[in-house]
């Protein structure tokens, strides 16, 4: 093959292999907000409480009672 070829058969590639993705890219749009949310933040007070059960699970789990159950 001479190189006029592979370079032919090399673009050709390039442009099957992106046309796709420019025109999903071209295609998306964001839509317009009217109302915004008023639990706005909310994530941060659930993030907050997933991590004082974790650290309250870690408290739990490493409790030294060390005294036996049965006497």
């Amino acid at each position: 093959m001479s190189f006029a070829k592979i370079s032919m058969v090399a673009a050709a590639a390039l442009s099957m292999a992106s046309a796709p993705v420019l025109a999903q890219a071209s295609a998306r749009t964001g839509a317009t907000v009217e109302d915004r949310s008023e639990l706005a933040g909310g994530s941060l007070i659930l993030a907050l409480l997933a991590a004082a059960a974790v650290v309250g699970g870690i408290i739990i789990a490493t409790d030294s009672d060390d005294e036996p159950a049965s006497p």
